[in-house]
This record gives structure tokens, sequence and C-alpha cells, in this order.
């Protein structure tokens, strides 16, 4: 073969595409690779609990020791042996739902996940993997569909190697799911709406009827369906609800009334939750925590650092967010703000109006409305939860970015910033698996498997039920383990009133302190100062070690007592 040929193969084989492409497989490589190689973080051990249908079984520890094997025995399911006994898990899951924040289908879902697989953290997890590798190939459909082939690998790519999404992909809560039917109820509408994909650049909307009835009959039960498990996977999803409304007077206002119906369809599925189980949920809502600061210029300049910060979360550090200072998401978020707003400007001068005004009100209109909902209510909630409460515009924002890559006319400074994104997401997600472990609970479950029959008590600072259940799940049931656990001021008093009151069997006591209680304030030094005198009467300190994890939540100082 002659050198020139050779180049042009080279060339051709490692095209855009191929890159795309190899980037995707990366990703889901990244996804199978780290299934099991974290714990189970704060919240993701409350999934489980309440997957299990058990969480009304849960009993928040009093000032006396329990054994910690019984919470352990509601991180499983319960004994069944019969249909109804079935069915009498399912009510009992509902029950514990009600109680949440959130609706049911994604904690329904992962319940069926468990009765298949069980609850290690493999199998827990690899639900929202596989959904997320859905919402990978569906992101190409809505690509393809409004920027064409190299458009829809692209925004594969992204939404793929995007270290926000991958995170979450890898995360036993709803947002990996909420990401899916995002994705499936704009390209359901897309297509409803009819979209001239012959001339990507004029992008013009066919009037004329551009899917047969069997084809129309599909994607209106795609579009019902997936609003429907969006509204009944995360309460938030009513702004993309209204975004895919918005959608609809863009590009079809003709045709208004039939798209209402099927989007309203959608939504009245839900009634039946929204009657039962969102009433008695809005009754146990907290909504006093998102307050607004007092001053105009203070709560504006706060809107706006909201909006930044999150924009920077989702689409740039991740979940490197709980371990880097708040400037940095939000200097990243700010970069965006300038590219979205330089890029559209040019995009529009280019006369690409359709495509810019579609991917604007896809990415950019639903956080419009939360920060209108944010300023009107006077609250503050775009930036809560690290970004994740608003992930329905993590699809619309990527595709934004895509449109923009695409305006780009000089293929190699296209290809460029093409690739050179997708290798800073890799990056970040990369350094993020690799460079953060995250094992405390199983350096607590060694310190007890050293001595493994000697009778030990764990002595906490927090009563929330995360700690209590990361415990439960990480510490052998086969341990002879008991747990006392109280918020600061009142763990003092019940361990001395405990080690004063009858012959101890602990030949071991674990003191555990959490840097963050969440159900209550720190220890303070003076409590610690106490605590140490109560255990020094009657143990020795045998060593001590700080255990740190990705969060404030993942915190914990550990001090090992051994009889005197």
């Amino acid at each position: 073969m002659k050198e020139g040929n050779k180049l042009g193969f080279f060339s051709k084989s490692l095209s855009l595409e191929t890159l795309l492409i190899a980037a995707i497989v990366i990703s889901i490589f990244i996804r199978v690779l780290n299934l099991g190689t974290r714990e189970f973080w704060y919240d993701e051990v409350l999934s489980l609990l309440l997957s299990t249908g058990q969480k009304t079984a849960y009993v928040t520890p009093k000032d006396v020791p329990v054994v910690l094997a019984n919470y352990t025995l509601l991180l499983n399911l319960p004994p069944e042996s019969s249909f109804s006994d079935i069915l009498r898990t399912l009510v009992s899951l509902l029950k514990g739902i009600v109680a949440e924040p959130h609706p049911f289908l994604f904690y329904l879902s992962q319940h069926f996940w468990l009765r298949l697989f069980g609850n290690s953290e493999i199998a827990q997890r690899s639900l929202n993997t596989l959904l997320s590798l859905f919402s990978i190939g569906c992101g190409y459909g809505l690509g393809r569909t409004l920027l064409g082939h190299r458009g829809g690998l692209l925004f594969a790519a992204l939404l793929a190697t995007n270290p926000f999404f991958l995170f979450h992909s890898l995360n036993v809560r709803m947002y990996a799911p909420l990401v899916l039917w995002t994705i499936l109820s704009a390209w359901a509408l897309i297509q409803l709406i009819g979209v001239d994909k012959i001339n990507p650049q004029s992008f013009q909307i066919n009037t004329k009827a551009s899917l047969q009835w069997k084809g129309q009959l599909f994607w209106t039960g795609v579009l019902i369906a997936a609003v429907a498990a969006g509204c009944l996977t995360f309460y938030l999803f009513a702004y993309w609800v209204i975004t895919l409304a918005t959608l609809v007077l863009y590009l079809d206002r003709r045709h208004w009334w039939q798209h209402a119906l099927r989007l309203g369809t959608g939504v009245l599925i839900t009634v039946p939750w929204v009657l039962w189980g969102t009433r008695q949920q809005l009754r146990n809502a907290d909504l006093g925590r998102f307050s607004t600061p007092p001053g105009f210029f203070a709560t504006m300049v706060q809107h706006f650092q909201d909006v930044a910060y999150l924009l920077g979360v989702q689409l740039g550090v991740g979940d490197w967010v709980t371990s880097i200072p708040v400037w940095v998401a939000v200097s990243t978020g700010i970069f965006w703000i300038i590219v979205f707003t330089i890029g559209s400007i040019r995009l529009w001068k280019l006369g690409e109006h359709r495509r810019l005004g579609t991917v604007l009100i896809l990415g950019i209109f639903p956080l419009f409305l939360a920060l209108l909902a944010d300023i009107v209510g006077k609250k503050f909630t775009i930036g809560f939860g690290w970004g994740r409460s608003l992930m329905i515009i993590l699809p619309g924002c990527l595709l934004l970015i895509t449109l923009l890559i695409q305006g780009i006319k000089k293929e190699p400074l296209y290809r460029l910033t093409a690739t050179g994104l997708i290798l800073v997401y890799l990056t970040i997600s990369i350094g993020d698996y690799s460079l953060r472990p995250r094992q405390m609970f199983h350096q607590i479950s060694d310190i007890i498997a050293s001595e493994p029959t000697t009778p030990t008590l764990i002595v906490m600072n927090s009563k929330a039920w995360g700690y209590v259940n990361r415990l439960a799940y990480y510490i052998s049931p086969q341990y002879p383990v008991s747990l006392l656990a109280q918020e600061s001021a009142k763990l003092a008093p019940a361990l001395e009133k405990l080690l004063t009151s009858q012959t101890l069997p602990y030949g071991r006591i674990i003191e555990l302190e959490v840097a963050e209680p969440v159900w209550s304030e720190p220890t303070t030094a003076a409590e610690r100062e106490t605590l140490q005198k109560i255990l020094q009467s009657q143990y020795r300190l045998k060593n001590n070690q700080l255990l740190q994890g990705t969060m404030d939540l993942d915190e914990f100082t550990v001090n090992v007592y051994q009889r005197s």
C-alpha cells in the first residue's frame, strides 16, 4: 500500500464519528467497571431501605443500645411465603414512600430489581446504569432528529461522558431515570410535530403528516408513557411538561390541541398518586429551609450564583462539587453562560433560528421556569442537592453545546472542540473514580473483624437513619455488635448511664464521631471531652483514625477503646 493511501486510511479510520463512538464505549466501560467500587452513600442506603418495603418497620435508635443486626434485616426483603405476603410488602413500600419527598416509581422499580438480583451494590446500581445506556441511545435518536447523524453522535457522546450524568448513572437515586424520561418525551414530541430532516440547515417544520398512523400511535404512546413516568419519578418534572407545551407553541401551534391531549393524558395518569400520595408528602415537606435572605440585591446575587453553580456542576465539575470550593463550580457555570450567550448570538446571525430556538427551549427554558418560581416564591431551590434537582435541563444544555459546536464551519476546529470537550469530560470522570475512593464503612468493619468474637458497642453522635443503615449494611450481622446512637448533647449522659447501671458485656467500644450528624449539631469540644472521660473510666484508648470520603457526610473520627 502506498504511503499516501496509508495516511488516507489512517485519517478515515480516526474520523470524528469513530472517536465519538469510542468515547461512548469508554463511558460504558467506566460505568460497568465502577458498579461496585464505591460504598453506598447516605441517600443511596435510604433508597435501599425504602425499596425493601421495610421503611415503616424502621425505629429510630433510643438512649439504650440496640443490636445492629436488627437494622441489617431491614435492608433485605421481608420474609414472604405467599402472594398475600408480597402484596403486604408492596403496600408497606407505598406507605413508606409517602413520608418521603419523591414519588414512588423509582423505588417501585428498584424494589422489583431487588427481587431479581439482590441488594448488593452492583445489583442495586445496575438498573440505573442500564437506564443510562438507554438514555444514550435515545439521545442519539433525539440528536439525529434535530441535528443529523453526526450531531446525534456528538450529543450521545457528550451525554455519555458528561461527569454529572455518569456519576448519577451509578447512583441509586431517581435522577438517571429522569434523564431518560426527559429525552424520550422530547424525542417523541418532536417526531409527532414532524421535523423535515432532509435539509437540517433550514429545519423546516413539515406541515404535512410526517408519520403514518402507526408511527403516530407509537410515538403518542411513548410520549404519554414518558410524561407519566417522569411525573411519577420527580415532582420538578412538571417544569419539563410546561417546557414541552412551550415547544408545541413554538413549532406547531396549529395542532396545539392534539399535543395538549397527549401531554394531558400523561399527566392524568398520575392523578391517583397525586390524590393519595402527594397530599401526604406535602404535609411532610419542609420548605422553610429554602427561604431567601433579606435584601433585593443580596437575593438577586444569590439567584445568579445558583444558576451559575447549577450549570457549572451539570456541565463541568460533576460530583467533584462535593470536594471543591463553591467558586470553582460557579466560575465554570459563568464560563458556560458566556459561551451560550456569544454562541447563540452568532448562530442567530447565521440564520439558525429554528434549531437555536428549539434547543434553547429544551435547555434554558426549564431553568428559567425554576428561577422564576424561586423569585416569586422567595426560595432558593435551584442549587439544592448539588444541582441534581434540576437534572431535566442537562439534555437540552448538551444539545445546545452540540449545536454550538456544529456551528463551527472549519473542520479541524470543529473536530478539536468536540474531542477536546469529551476528553475533558472523560478526564474528570476517570479522576473522580480513581482518585476519590470511598470505603469508610469497610474500614470500620475491618476493625471489628480483627476481633470478630469480641462483643462490641458502637457509640455514634447521630441518630440519622442514613448513618445507622450504612453501619448495618457494611458490618456483618454475624458479629456481636450493638449500637448506641444519640445526638451529641445526649450521647454522653446516655453512655454514662449505661456504663454505671450494669455489668458491661462489651469488651470493646468504638466511638464513631460523625462530622455532619444531619439531624443535630456537630459535637462540640466540651461534649467530646466529656465523652472521652466517661469512656476512659473503664476502657483504654487503643487507636484512633480519621476516615474521609468525597463529602462532609463521609467524614468520621474513629476511636477504638478496649476494656481495661
